[in-house]
């Protein structure tokens, strides 16, 4: 069987960013630029007045001076100032020629309607003035390829006249869950039966990693209507099957696949849990081929698998990260803690704000209410390890968490 780190070596193999594609400004939010933004005009497009106050010669040390205009933000001045004279500006507003500072409005006085009272003659020259283009020049780079759309990226490439920036798509992301017994959330189950719980584990852990779930009909173990639903999911970018890839009578899955067109990649991992993890690869026209993963139906072991194998590739695809691998982290046991080995283990624990390990009680791959304190996957080795609490471990986060 491969280990978990030549399983991620094959997927990486298969794996690369989706083409860029064009949308509104408004639309891009989250996601990966695929060109260099540039502005089309200065910022601040004149001298800008950072304070509400009074435009004036720097050098002129007269106290008392006449007010020749006042100006908002998004006038235009209309006269120059020149010694002896001030123009009233609010925050914002276009400095006029010939000023060379701005005296904040608490350090004056209003003699009347035209005159003025400053209490500093003196400012330095640019005082509470921001420079046309100081910000950004025409033609500069406001953000790079590579940079995610955030609030503040958002803001500087609206300023910069990014109407419709290239960026890359968010990956679609079909997701699977297989099983004569499942019924939904609505329904009580009845003997035999039970709750589809890794159909919302999945979904929810696509739009946690910023992708596009489709969630198709639960497929039943036929292998006509189960290869008719993996074709449908293969028109997403990523197809994730969950349960029927162990090695059952209804393990009907593989079959599935194959009859779809899909070629296997590998199929289980020297991994606890999430040993039986199925991957192939379906062909694109045009484009990278269209990655699939059968899932384990114990939801823990989905779960495990999800963050270890299916996270990575979402973030290659989506331009997120250069390659599949996992972002580890190290942190210190809180415990003491002994694992025999046999498999290299993901076990669910939980990490404090101080960085310590809780590798608290959980009874296996079915246990799935036993997960819920966890916001870590802690890596132990296949040979076995006695932990003593300080010790370092290694950990995986999983976002959300």
């Amino acid at each position: 069987m491969l280990t978990v780190d030549q399983a991620l070596e094959l997927i990486a193999s298969h794996t690369a960013r989706l083409a860029a594609s064009r949308v509104r400004l408004r639309d891009a939010l989250g996601l990966v630029l695929a060109e260099d933004v540039v502005s089309d005009i200065d910022s601040p497009p004149h001298n800008k007045a950072m304070m509400d106050g009074f435009a004036v010669v720097a050098s002129d040390r007269a106290s008392t001076r006449t007010i020749v205009e006042s100006i908002m933000a998004g006038d235009v001045p209309r006269r120059p100032i020149r010694p002896g004279t001030v123009a009233r500006v609010m925050t914002g507003a276009p400095v006029p020629d010939g000023a060379t500072a701005v005296v904040p409005v608490e350090q004056s006085e209003l003699v009347d309607d035209t005159t003025v009272r400053l209490s500093w003659v003196d400012p330095p020259v640019g005082k509470h003035i921001l420079k046309q283009g100081s910000s950004v020049a025409v033609g500069q780079c406001v953000a790079k390829a590579g940079t995610t759309v955030n609030s503040i990226v958002m803001a500087a490439l609206a300023e910069a006249g990014a109407a419709v920036v290239s960026v890359v798509p968010r990956p679609a992301v079909a997701v699977l869950a297989t099983g004569n017994e499942l019924v939904s959330v609505d329904d009580r189950p009845a003997a035999g039966q039970i709750r589809n719980s890794n159909g919302p584990l999945l979904v929810s852990a696509v739009v946690e990693a910023n992708a596009a779930p489709v969630e198709l009909p639960v497929g039943r173990d036929d292998l006509a209507e189960l290869t008719g639903l993996v074709t449908q999911g293969l028109a997403a970018d990523v197809l994730l099957v969950t349960g029927g890839v162990s090695a059952g009578v209804k393990d009907l899955v593989p079959g599935a696949l194959t009859a779809a067109g899909v070629t296997q990649a590998f199929h289980k991992v020297a991994l606890k849990p999430g040993k039986p993890i199925w991957f192939g690869i379906a062909p694109r026209e045009g484009g990278p081929p269209r990655l699939v993963f059968g899932l384990p139906g114990n939801p823990v072991s989905s779960l495990v698998c999800f963050q270890l194998f299916v996270r990575p590739a979402l973030a290659v695809l989506a331009g997120v990260s250069p390659k599949v691998e996992l972002e580890l982290q190290t942190g210190k046991a809180a415990g003491e803690f002994e694992y025999r080995g046999g498999r290299e283990m993901f076990r669910p624990a939980r990490v404090d704000k101080e960085g310590r390990i809780h590798l608290f009680d959980w009874h296996g791959s079915a246990d799935l209410a036993g997960v819920v304190p966890a916001n870590c996957l802690v890596r132990l080795p296949s040979e076995g390890v006695k932990l003593q609490p300080g010790d370092s471990v290694a950990y995986l986060a999983i976002p959300g968490a």
